[in-house]
């Protein structure tokens, strides 16, 4: 599965964001919980360099909390400020505000002593598209101010929002790799919804969700579909067994393939599968 693409509006995401640097005390950098290194734009860390870095696992709802506290200590040692939030459900937005200040305190101390007024820390919120911004951004701001979608793509142009008294946040849209050289990223990206269907295989995104899930909580997965199949079976084994438990059949009592795929794919995007983090530290070339 090679992904290769990089739409204009990202070419130029990208430069505005250069551009804006200079404007800013801290970067938030929105990854998603679930793939926190996967969902991370390689570009990004030459791009910000050294400016103070809050890490927004966001997401937290859905992914494995254990495995999550491992990520915090990685990004940790990077020398960034991690923080774990659910925005759908306001969980960790003091955290966001509390961890700004902490990567911004000895440059407001600076200007403290420069005889400067106190001001509201301006930070600039990055990630890739659909790894939820916006809606980090309108409950951080208590209002609906970012567009928001379950789509990748949505935020198309910045802007400044005010959060409070403490906060400015220069939103960006989502910004994208040229191709992803590694494919199971690539079937990471697809399986949590960061990039579109349209250009993935599908198949392969459920395979991988599917072993991934054996592997891990077996006991979960035949429960959740009511079917018995051995840990070990092939995958098309499991499709079957899916397929014709939930009635997803053709003509001919033939198990209709695609509709189990996608059965597949939108329990793990929803968490009806569980919770799971599937960029494990122990397993990354991190």
């Amino acid at each position: 599965m090679a992904i290769q693409w990089y739409p204009g509006h990202m070419a130029k995401a990208k430069r505005e964001v250069t551009e804006q640097l200079k404007k800013v005390d801290v970067v938030f950098e929105l990854v998603d919980a679930r793939i926190p290194y996967s969902s991370r734009n390689p570009m990004i860390d030459d791009v910000i360099q050294q400016k103070p870095r809050v890490v927004i696992l966001a997401k937290k709802d859905m992914a494995n909390l254990k495995e999550l506290e491992k990520w915090e200590s990685y990004f940790k040692e990077q020398g960034f400020y991690p923080v774990e939030v659910d925005a759908k459900h306001g969980k960790g937005l003091k955290q966001v505000e509390q961890a700004a200040i902490e990567a911004t305190k000895e440059k407001m101390a600076r200007e403290k002593e420069k005889g400067l007024k106190p001001r509201a820390i301006r930070a600039m919120i990055v990630g890739i598209p659909n790894v939820g911004k916006s809606t980090l951004i309108n409950k951080l701001a208590k209002k609906s101010i970012a567009q928001t979608g379950n789509k990748p793509g949505v935020t198309k142009q910045q802007q400044w929002i005010k959060v409070g008294n403490a906060l400015q946040l220069l939103d960006t849209p989502g910004i994208l790799w040229p191709k992803f050289e590694d494919q199971l990223i690539g079937k990471k990206l697809s399986l949590t919804g960061a990039i579109k269907d349209s250009i993935v295989h599908l198949d392969e995104v459920a395979i991988y969700g599917l072993e991934f899930i054996i592997e891990h909580d077996y006991d979960r997965l035949i429960n959740h579909y009511n079917i018995s199949v051995d840990k070990e079976a092939p995958i098309l084994e499991w499709f079957d067994a899916i397929g014709r438990r939930r009635g997803l059949l053709q003509k001919g009592n033939e198990v209709d393939y695609e509709a189990v795929i996608e059965l597949i794919i939108n329990d793990i995007r929803n968490a009806k599968l569980g919770t799971f983090t599937f960029d494990l530290v122990t397993e990354m070339d991190v």
